[in-house]
């Protein structure tokens, strides 16, 4: 802070508050100003009896006092609230930057407020413009669209290809090629040179699934891999083709009773029970 306090903007502030109060600060600009009573009075000038008490004692909380109410007074003055100091700020040297830039904007304050002195200082504040429109031109006002929005003013189509056809990907400003032909297809959309259909099968052929470089043989064609199943040792024993299929063994049946197996015994056919076939010897 103390790298940003300006010696050449002291000393207009010293002419300046000298010429408005009349009164001289001194050499050190700090412990002229650190009791509060040039100050008070540079405030009576600039705005009549906005300072009713002025403290001339030596007491520090006097001095403290007489601050507080210089500060107090700028904040009527219409000063904002960032711009002013604390009453330490001064009194005890806490941020003589800080006052210095309050002093400025006070002494800008009162150039906005017409005062005249012989000291050109501080920046005058800007002036509220206020405009009232009635309710119709208000409401014509809904209708137009404003800049913030976007515009389509300057705008042309000045270098836009038709639509439906071909963007191309250069820019004459940055001193690259044209393409030659319209019909020439860029390398960043892909080529087919250099490509061939070495190794390919005709469409609807088997391909084979072996690789030369790799040394594995060549399978036969017309045989199948066991990866695709193999019907070796199957045979059709069992199988009825047309006929209902019996769900039960024979072999697993359990045997009948002694009167049954008497009477299968007795049978002129000779044949198990259960069994009804023709014999075409009897029948010849």
């Amino acid at each position: 802070l103390a790298q940003k306090y300006d010696p050449q903007k002291e000393a207009e502030l010293r002419t300046w508050i000298e010429s408005v109060t009349g009164k001289q600060i001194g050499p050190d600009f700090q412990k002229g100003l650190k009791d509060g009573v040039i100050l008070c009075e540079l405030m009576n000038k600039l705005q009549p009896n906005s300072v009713r008490k002025i403290n001339r004692s030596a007491q520090n909380w006097h001095q403290l006092e007489n601050l507080s109410n210089f500060i107090k007074a700028m904040a009527s003055y219409g000063m904002n609230p960032v711009d002013l100091f604390e009453a330490n700020d001064l009194f005890e040297s806490g941020n003589l930057t800080q006052v210095q830039v309050s002093l400025l904007a006070l002494a800008g304050m009162a150039k906005t407020k017409g005062l005249q002195s012989g000291v050109d200082i501080g920046v005058k504040y800007s002036e509220k413009q206020q405009r009232n429109f009635d309710e119709a031109k208000m409401k014509a006002g809904h209708c137009v669209i404003g800049l913030q929005m976007g515009t389509n003013k300057c705008a042309s189509q000045s270098g836009m290809t038709a639509y439906g056809t071909r963007r191309h990907l250069y820019d004459p400003k940055n001193q690259i090629l044209p393409p030659m032909d319209h019909s020439t297809i860029s390398l960043q959309m892909g080529t087919n040179k250099c490509a061939s259909q070495v190794g390919m099968t005709a469409p609807g052929t088997r391909r084979h699934i072996y690789d030369a470089k790799m040394g594995t043989e060549k399978c036969d064609n017309s045989s199948m891999s066991l990866q695709m199943g193999s019907n070796q040792g199957a045979n059709q024993s069992g199988q009825v083709f047309g006929l209902g299929r019996q769900i039960y063994d024979p072999k697993y049946c359990p045997q009948g009773s002694q009167g049954e197996v008497a009477n299968a015994a007795s049978d002129q056919s000779g044949d198990p029970p259960g069994y009804h076939y023709y014999r075409e010897e009897e029948e010849e």
